[in-house]
């Protein structure tokens, strides 16, 4: 591990955006300096799909004019972000990890895009993803690479997201959510996820895997980050009609708060069985942490979700049939193996079948949303082992049972579509990190985020670094 907090391009986005508005730091030497790392590191990573220098230079100068003259737009506002390559971008290619959409140049921005631009926030780029944000990378691109050991997972779709906020590549990123793909991502590469709550983030220009599956969210490396991200990116959108026009969430509000009084719910069968020993000690451990933060501890029983993870693969394969439908038609050839074999499998399912599911899900929707009448979050692991290996995950598709693991705690907040808390709670014998999980009620991203930051208020398990060899690019300040 390597202690990198002495390293501007490691701070966190807060502390970056209070030195630009402060006049401390230029939008233009920052995001020069990210310009410089992501040349250095990023052809081992593989984290973006494209960089966007002249643009990103162009709206660090544009928030350099805004701020000496007295407007600041916000937390964001000068700070250098990513978009996963999934949001449409105004002219700029969008592929979303696939060879069918490589030429697509969108039309106008996606919302969330539109959303960062108004918040004065600095695009660098796209980044990478597996094929279409399902499981597998395209053959034709390079896999995303861990930072912390090149034979490790660096998890699924927002792989590329995750490994660019790790590795000081962004301040932040946008991400996406469909089974895990927020969360494995940013456990496995020891930064902080928020999946929201599905209708909290409009999905205007975010190209679909399954429409009422997918959640647009943040990964960065705190808690406190993320809800910057949230505040910006959340909100109705005439574009979207499924985007909610709930009141959002105030960072600020929930950081003084703390966990004082907060009701966390542990159901210890369901966080313990064919749960891996180090995983246990880290939930163990944070809650201890949130009992000494003066939270309580209530035992809960979670509703049996084995048969809701399995119907997650069904209801996945069916929407993401739809979202592909003409494509897939009309460039067959073009998808790689693994979505090709989602979308037969989604033509394939009987409408009654499907039905069954809607019905399973809407119960099941309901018996989660009851549990927080009782408790405030719900604390579970990401996944129930240990960091993955690359040679583990290649023999996945020939493991049913460890795909069903590996769903077991995201895949049915996917089917609720509850807000959910990705953060690093531990290291594994291996030196790679341990990512733990917070869940709230719907529209319950405030008590996520208050939790969240009280957390890594009184824990550095999200100030541990990758150890990247030095980037050699010009220190722009001192100290954190």
């Amino acid at each position: 591990m390597v202690d990198d907090t002495a390293d501007n391009q490691m701070w966190d986005l807060i502390a970056v955006g209070e030195r630009i508005a402060a006049g401390e730091l230029s939008a233009r030497t920052v995001t020069e300096a990210q310009l410089g790392r992501i040349a250095k590191l990023d052809g081992q990573l593989h984290a973006y799909a494209q960089v966007l220098a002249d643009t990103a230079l162009a709206q660090a100068d544009a928030a350099d004019r805004e701020i000496a003259a007295g407007l600041r737009r916000g937390p964001l506002h000068g700070v250098p972000l990513a978009v996963k390559d999934l949001c449409w971008i105004e002219g700029v290619p969008t592929a979303a990890g696939t060879a069918v959409h490589r030429h697509f140049l969108p039309p106008t921005d996606s919302t969330v895009v539109r959303r960062l631009k108004e918040a004065g926030a600095v695009l660098l780029g796209k980044t990478q993803l597996t094929e279409g944000a399902y499981s597998d990378y395209h053959p034709s691109v390079t896999p995303v690479v861990n930072p912390w050991n090149k034979d490790y997972w660096a998890g699924i779709s927002s792989s590329g997201s995750a490994v660019a906020v790790a590795a000081g590549l962004c301040y932040g990123a946008i991400a996406s959510d469909t089974g895990g793909s927020i969360r494995w991502p940013s456990a496995a590469n020891g930064v902080t996820g928020l999946k929201p709550s599905w209708g909290r983030v409009s999905r205007h220009g975010v190209f679909e895997l399954a429409a009422s599956l997918d959640h647009v969210g943040a990964i960065a490396r705190t808690a406190a980050d993320t809800g910057a991200i949230l505040a910006a990116i959340a909100g109705r959108d005439d574009a979207d009609p499924t985007a909610a026009p709930a009141p959002l969430p105030a960072p600020a509000d929930a950081a003084l708060l703390g966990a004082q009084g907060l009701r966390i719910g542990i159901d210890p069968h369901w966080n313990s069985e064919g749960v891996e020993p180090q995983t246990r000690g880290a939930l163990a451990a944070a809650a201890q942490t949130f009992s000494a933060l003066g939270a309580t501890l209530v035992e809960v029983v979670f509703p049996d979700a084995t048969r809701i993870v399995h119907d997650w693969v069904s209801n996945c394969a069916v929407e993401a049939a739809v979202a592909h439908e003409a494509g897939y038609a009309a460039h067959k050839q073009l998808y790689g193996p693994i979505l090709s074999q989602v979308i037969d499998a989604g033509r394939a399912v009987p409408g009654l079948d499907y039905q069954k599911i809607l019905l399973r899900r809407a119960a099941f929707r309901g018996r989660v949303e009851a549990l927080f009448s009782d408790v405030d979050l719900v604390l579970t692991p990401v996944q129930p082992f240990a960091p993955l290996s690359l040679a583990t995950v290649a023999t996945l598709g020939e493991q049913p049972q460890l795909i069903a693991a590996l769903q077991r705690y995201t895949c049915p907040f996917n089917m609720s579509g509850h807000p959910a808390l990705t953060f690093p709670a531990g290291m594994a014998q291996d030196g790679l990190p341990i990512g733990l999980q917070l869940v709230a009620a719907n529209f319950g991203e405030q008590t996520l985020l208050r939790a969240g930051i009280a957390f890594q208020s009184a824990t550095g398990w999200h100030r541990r670094r990758p150890p990247l060899p030095d980037t050699g690019a010009p220190a722009v300040a001192q100290g954190q």
